[in-house]
């Protein structure tokens, strides 16, 4: 069992200059956008309402327990699993389980049982496994080497337009509705509605041996994989110097999810201004992903001067935003809650606390580009960053599947930020480390890079 092959393109000529040829890097990293903007984008929407859009958080959160204690073991696995199933069967089986998910809440709506969420939460982070292993892949070794941070923006705009759309959801359906109730009926069959077509798009990404790019080398050497050999890689990865480095930043990068969602818009904002923030929230997030992209891309000849100034942009925006956070936290606990903000209130009760809110939307796509950056800068081929980019979701997961069972827990709202800082801080040095380490400038990489490459598709 292995990847699709088609042998006969060793053969072919190089394919005419066009970059939306269907089997171009641009379509098909455009599809898999497309793909998590249906399924994770709509999910992230329903997460960014607090609770899962009840009244009372425990059952989302302990939902999200659920889902982040097997994304953690799968997004491991997933790597593996995507080089011995390729991408369609992959991201297919991953995207059919965000819909169970979202029909556990429709359920919970009415009979209001925690069971059925909780083994929904269980059975979407195994699929969240799969397809986060495969998106990685697809992102980080489909586009040419020096567009890898452009890439990466498009990705990441495209899937959190479904954020943005998917906020629009509860925004609209619950515009009248009382703080009081949950979301309705309505909105959670919208959010199935999209996470289905997600699964059905995901069959129309192509295997990497038939993505062509413009100068006519394909994405990947790799022509078969075996489960004992996958096994093998997959260990190797927690004795790799480069995996170790990024645990801290792997770990921090969803920890903060339970604390945002929950605790500031959650706890801060009525149910209608909830979707509305939600909307800026990932709209945010488009934005942040285009500017470090443009940075990890152009703004240096020097490939490792640019992710040094990546990291240092990103580290002192960090320590701004959560500066900014801390100032707003001071104002409220557990025990003592502020009064609800609707979008409609004047002067500056809503706008601190939105401008906050959308900053840590920046802030977040700012700092998970620039990780998947560096990961896609380690190697060019898929096999590999499917492997790394699974680590990475898998250590992430672990993080987050702690972080929502400490909310649960009613840790301190303050003691929360604290350490969500604290987390991301650690990051920083040790992700300059990595750069300085293991990423090479372009003429370097690109030595590298032609041994891979099969001969006949070269100029």
């Amino acid at each position: 069992m292995g990847f699709e092959d088609n042998l006969d393109q060793e053969s072919a000529a190089p394919p005419k200059k066009s970059l939306f040829r269907y089997n171009s890097p641009l379509v098909q990293v455009s599809l898999i956008g497309l793909v998590c903007f249906c399924c994770p984008g709509m999910f992230n929407a329903l997460s960014g309402m607090g609770g899962g859009g009840q009244v009372d958080p425990t059952a989302a959160n302990n939902a999200n327990t659920a889902l982040y204690t097997t994304f953690a073991v799968f997004g491991v696995l997933g790597g593996g699993i995507y080089n011995l199933l390729g991408p369609r069967l992959t991201l297919a089986a991953g995207c059919s389980t965000y819909v169970l998910y979202a029909g556990s809440f429709l359920y919970y709506n009415h009979y209001h049982h925690q069971a059925f969420a909780i083994a929904a939460g269980a059975i979407l982070g195994i699929g969240a496994g799969l397809l986060w292993a495969g998106e990685g892949a697809i992102m980080t070794s489909y586009p040419p080497r020096d567009r890898k941070g452009t890439y990466i923006s498009l990705f990441w705009s495209i899937f959190n337009m479904g954020g943005v759309i998917g906020g629009l959801i509860p925004f609209i359906s619950n515009y009248s509705r009382s703080e009081a109730a949950s979301v309705n009926d309505g909105t959670y069959i919208g959010f199935m509605c999209f996470m289905t077509l997600g699964a059905l798009l995901s069959l129309a990404i192509l295997p990497p041996s038939k993505v062509i790019r413009d100068d006519g080398t394909t994405c990947t050497n790799v022509k078969y994989s075996s489960v004992s050999t996958e096994a093998l890689e997959i260990l190797k990865l927690f004795l790799n110097w480069k995996m170790l480095l990024i645990v801290p930043a792997s770990w921090a990068s969803n920890f903060f999810y339970s604390y945002q969602f929950t605790n500031v818009n959650g706890v801060m904002f009525n149910l209608r201004t909830r979707g509305l923030n939600n909307v800026f929230y990932w709209g945010a997030q488009m934005l942040g992903s285009i500017g470090i992209g443009y940075v990890l891309d152009f703004s240096f000849s020097s490939r490792k001067t640019r992710g040094y100034v990546g990291i240092a942009i990103v580290a002192l925006l960090g320590t701004a935003v959560w500066g900014g956070g801390l100032a707003n936290q001071l104002n409220y606990s557990r025990h003592d809650l502020p009064n609800k903000l609707d979008f409609k209130d004047s002067g500056s009760d809503y706008a601190g606390p939105f401008v906050l809110y959308f900053s840590y939307g920046l802030l977040d796509a700012m700092f998970q580009s620039m990780v998947y950056w560096i990961i896609g800068s380690l190697a060019d081929d898929s096999a590999i960053l499917s492997r790394y980019s699974g680590f990475y979701k898998g250590v992430q997961s672990a993080g987050a599947a702690v972080a929502w069972q400490i909310d649960t827990h009613k840790v301190p709202f303050l003691s929360e930020l604290i350490v969500n800082w604290s987390l991301m801080t650690v990051g920083y040095p040790l992700l300059l480390v990595l750069v300085k380490l293991a990423v090479k400038d372009d003429k370097e990489g690109e030595e590298g890079a032609k041994k891979e490459v099969a001969p006949s598709f070269a100029h």
